[in-house]
């Protein structure tokens, strides 16, 4: 189902979009600024974004001296695109100063980055210094080795998943499975709804036909028989991947109130009165 790699990760993932012209150590910090700008955000985004970044010129000394509001404008919209631009700059720093502008080659040092946590490390080490240090891990992976239940009763986060794969998972099927489980997710194995009648292993897989049931509402939500009249949406964390202008800094995301639910959909049951015996005549 992965053999023509077709998949937007395939096509601009963090393999993708480094420039391959460019001198070693701006090729691997840009890998690295790829795999901080894609977090919460689709590959066509982040591709997009590091084209723009590319074209400034994307080193480590022109991160450096760039002012916020432009590094902003060049990045967005990727997710959290505010704190992204503030973890760069951090980054940026630290690398000009202990690494004379490349980036560190061991996962160690690759945490120790604002903004780098244990996925985008052992995939820099991969990417960057073809180097095997860890499976790469992020919801997609995490999500499909779940529910092909590859972690042993089930895991609670990326993490947790990751040492759970690399206790039986051979070494050398360490670099390969991020990106095959990643595409599969995008294509085939999706958050909602997964499309189980054209899998591959829909006779195999114990979640097939059966990924992201509907949960029985519960008390206070608005499918619940007993919900209170009014309720709040929550915004999704992707929110600012959509192609929108960048709001102003004094705007804030505020919860949208739902409109009341009708309230004379019968009317009021009243108490019942006791008829009276009346008596009766005859004529």
């Amino acid at each position: 189902m992965r053999s023509a790699r077709d998949a937007p990760v395939d096509l601009m993932g963090a393999e993708k979009c480094y420039d391959t012209h460019a001198p070693d150590e701006v090729r691997r910090y840009q890998v690295l600024v790829s795999l901080m700008l894609s977090s919460q955000t689709r590959d066509q985004v982040t591709s997009a974004a590091l084209q723009r970044l590319r074209a400034h010129g994307c080193t480590v000394d022109n991160i450096v001296n760039i002012d916020d509001d432009t590094l902003g404008q060049l990045i967005y919209p990727v997710g959290f695109w505010r704190t992204k631009v503030k973890y760069l700059k951090q980054t940026s720093v630290i690398l000009q100063r202990e690494f004379r502008g490349d980036i560190s080659n061991t996962v160690e040092g690759l945490v120790r980055l604002p903004g780098v946590g244990p996925k985008m490390a052992h995939l820099a080490m991969d990417i960057a210094w073809h180097q095997v240090s860890g499976i790469g891990v992020d919801t997609h992976v995490h999500r499909i080795s779940n529910r092909l239940g590859w972690t042993r009763g089930g895991t609670k986060n990326p993490e947790e998943t990751r040492k759970a794969l690399e206790d039986w998972l051979p070494r050398d099927l360490w670099s390969e499975i991020n990106w095959l489980l990643v595409g599969f997710g995008q294509q085939v194995c999706l958050p909602v709804n997964p499309l189980c009648s054209v899998c591959l292993n829909k006779h195999s897989c114990p979640s097939a036909h059966q990924a992201s049931p509907a949960k029985r509402p519960k008390a206070g939500s608005p499918r619940s028989p007993h919900s209170p009249k009014t309720s709040r949406v929550k915004l999704e964390p992707g929110s600012l991947c959509l192609g929108l202008p960048p709001p102003s800094s004094s705007s804030s995301a505020t919860p949208v109130k739902e409109e009341p639910l009708a309230t004379a959909l019968s009317p009021p049951l009243l108490p019942r009165k006791r008829k009276s015996k009346a008596k009766t005549f005859s004529t």
